[in-house]
């Protein structure tokens, strides 16, 4: 796969197939890649959420962006539940900013912020020691791991 930037290189992941690794160190706080796509309005964001499109991003109150395009390589970057990206709307772009020192190599990884609604259609294979087993909201770790217990 294609270079993305200087901080991230895309090739095999053991989390999902394809993932964005750091090139070199990145520092907490650096724009890693930003998440890019089509600019839909909220109707079109409905259909495609209703098509199972996971890629979607809410822009701001009016309109969202659809990452599901060949040219958007940020959408190859796995969830984690422990992840060491954030997603982060700046001035109405989807950035993935790293939360703290990444080593060179590392894959890097952003919640992907999913609701309960069939949550169990969406398994998490991110192999962190705090997993949930599903790819949800930091917010529904407790309620997942309450139920499992």
């Amino acid at each position: 796969m294609e270079e993305a930037n200087h901080w991230v290189a895309f090739r095999d992941s053991a989390i999902h197939g394809c993932g964005g690794f750091a090139r070199r160190a990145i520092p907490p706080g650096t724009l890693v890649i930003e998440y890019v796509g089509r600019r839909i309005d909220k109707a079109e964001s409905l259909r495609q959420c209703e098509l199972e499109n996971p890629f979607i991003f809410t822009l701001d109150e009016v309109c969202d962006l659809d990452g599901n395009v060949d040219w958007n390589p940020a959408r190859h970057i796995n969830h984690s539940c422990s992840p060491n990206c954030e997603a982060e709307n700046l001035d109405g772009k989807i950035w993935l900013v790293a939360l703290r020192a990444i080593p060179a190599g590392e894959e890097l990884t952003f919640n992907y912020g999913f609701d309960l609604v069939d949550y169990q259609d969406h398994p998490c294979h991110c192999g962190a020691p705090d997993c949930v087993g599903f790819m949800v909201a930091a917010e529904y770790f407790d309620l997942l791991r309450r139920r499992a217990g």
